[in-house]
C-alpha cells in the first residue's frame, strides 16, 4: 500500500526495474506546463519544463531567453510591440 503523499494524482506512477530482476512503483512528480506567450498564447521556446525546486537552482540565462521581454512574449510578438512603440 503507497504512503498517503503518493496517493495523490500530482504524483506520477513510473514503473522500474530494480537490479533483482522485480518491477517495482517509483512516484515521480509530475512536470508543469509548458511556458505560453503572453500575447498570442502560443508556446515559448527557451523556456524549460521544470518544477519550481529545479527552476530555482536554476541559473538565470538558462530560465529564460537573453532578449527584452524574453520568457514573456515570443519573439514575434516582440517584434510587433517595438514596432508598435516605434511608430507613437
Amino acid at each position: 500500500m503507497p504512503e498517503g503523499r503518493f496517493k495523490s494524482r500530482s504524483m506520477k506512477r513510473v514503473f522500474r526495474k530494480v537490479p533483482g530482476g522485480r518491477t517495482v512503483l517509483h512516484y515521480k512528480r509530475k512536470k508543469p506546463k509548458k511556458a505560453h506567450c503572453a500575447g498570442c498564447g502560443g508556446l515559448l521556446s527557451g523556456v524549460p519544463r521544470e518544477n519550481s525546486i529545479t527552476m530555482k537552482n536554476m541559473p538565470k540565462t538558462k530560465k529564460r531567453p537573453e532578449r527584452p521581454f524574453g520568457g514573456v512574449l515570443c519573439s514575434r510578438c516582440m517584434r510587433t510591440e517595438f514596432k508598435a512603440q516605434a511608430k507613437e
